[in-house]
């Protein structure tokens, strides 16, 4: 039974842990270094998992190490923990913006190093979460790396680094975008003399189901917006507006931004 060691007990560990343990992962895997008290009593009470105030007695002997510390910290919680990790474990980073490269340089040589871009939509176990490994990991490895994210939804892995930052700008970014788009129509539909409550409930359960339309039913989402756009009807009308308003244009300079951002954060950690 592999064991797993989270550097970091914050929101995005403890929603990770949480789907591991729902989808099948013992207690007794997971072991998390974290200073903070508060933290660790909260995580052992909850999870039933193994708790460290000294991130070296939680990495020493796992086979799997995630460093889920925010981007800022990373160099200081590699640095530091490094010396601990001569049986050369598996590390995941879910940090943003903090490259391979950097990483490798804090670490010994070669060691394997896998980066993990999930989003917040994890903690509902609906997110999804783009992988890549600097190395070829074996099949068992990989798989074990798929099952920690896959319990808390999509995963997916993608040959070239420069890729996370287009996973970023999709999916680690994209919640934001529907948060902001259901923003924007509950404020109309307000307008429009819907009552407040009225208007968010419509907007939440409308993105809610088109996108389960989207996914259970696999078809393609240009054919589900044809099939409720009929010419000359209101449905029509709006997306006509849309599209004569540069509506693509505006997300592909959105996201290409997220993406140039990605970039420079990973130029801060190259020396």
């Amino acid at each position: 039974m592999s064991s797993i060691a989270f550097i970091g007990g914050g929101n995005m560990a403890s929603c990770i842990i949480g789907g591991m343990i729902t989808n099948g992962f013992s207690p007794d895997q997971i072991l998390v270094g974290t200073p903070s008290a508060g933290t660790r009593q909260k995580l052992e009470s909850t999870y039933g998992v193994t708790t460290f105030a000294d991130n070296h007695a939680a990495a020493a002997s796992a086979d799997l190490v995630v460093l889920a510390v925010k981007p800022q910290m990373m160099h200081a919680v590699v640095a530091d923990l490094a010396p601990a990790l001569g049986h050369r474990p598996i590390v995941i980073s879910v940090a943003a913006g903090v490259p391979v490269a950097a990483l490798s340089n804090w670490l010994a040589e070669g060691m394997s190093i896998v980066r993990a871009m999930p989003n917040t939509p994890s903690m509902l176990e609906s997110g999804a979460t783009g992988l890549f490994t600097n190395q070829t990991l074996s099949d068992a490895n990989q798989q074990l790396v798929n099952s920690i994210f896959q319990a808390v939804g999509y995963t997916c892995w993608v040959d070239d680094e420069a890729l996370i930052d287009a996973v970023i700008a999709v999916s680690g970014s994209g919640p934001a975008y529907f948060y902001l788009v259901m923003e924007i129509m509950q404020k109309i539909g307000e307008e429009l003399g819907l009552p407040s409550k009225t208007a968010q409930e419509l907007c939440q359960q409308t993105a809610l189901g088109a996108a389960r339309m989207a996914t259970e039913t696999g078809i393609p989402p240009c054919q589900l917006r044809a099939q409720v756009t009929s010419p000359g009807g209101t449905t029509h009308a709006a997306i006509s507006c849309f599209q004569e308003q540069g509506l693509e244009a505006i997300f592909r300079q959105a996201m290409n931004s997220a993406v140039g951002r990605a970039q420079e954060m990973s130029k801060d950690y190259s020396s």
